[in-house]
């Protein structure tokens, strides 16, 4: 469920599906800017300029590679999982945890109870938010 504050901010509250949060999703490529264009000429100096794009573009294009096999992994990994931690929460009667997010950031989190405990404290949650109450940062395990 999206929510805003009276002030503006957004807020998604949400059941986590599974016990554990994906630890890739706080690796950030935000400050990175690549260049679309390399530049391009016949001259010398276009073709020393364009080497010095490359010596420092190719190790950030590594580092993006590198970020996107990796988060790729963990999310085949994921899914491979999912069926068996929902089936585990049908069959065992798990809690479901309801989590507050800050676009992807995790500010709040707790536990709920069956589906349908959990179903009403995301609209508790919906109205104490809407209000102007967001709660506090009380992460179960942060770090």
């Amino acid at each position: 469920m999206k929510v805003r504050t009276p002030a503006g901010q957004t807020y998604r509250i949400t059941r986590r599906w599974v016990p554990w949060q994906r630890k890739s999703r706080r690796l950030s490529l935000d400050a990175l800017e690549i260049p679309l264009g390399a530049p391009s000429g016949d001259d010398p100096i276009s073709m020393i300029l364009m080497v010095l794009w490359l010596v420092i573009a190719l190790p950030i294009l590594v580092v993006v590679v590198v970020v996107v096999l990796l988060t790729g992994i963990e999310l085949v990994l994921l899914l491979a999982i999912l069926p068996f931690a929902i089936g585990a929460r049908v069959v065992f009667g798990r809690h479901w945890t309801v989590e507050v997010r800050r676009a992807f950031t995790p500010i709040h989190e707790e536990r709920a109870g069956s589906w349908a405990a959990s179903g009403v404290r995301i609209t508790e949650l919906a109205r104490e938010i809407e209000a102007g109450h967001v709660p506090p940062d009380a992460r179960v395990g942060s770090s």
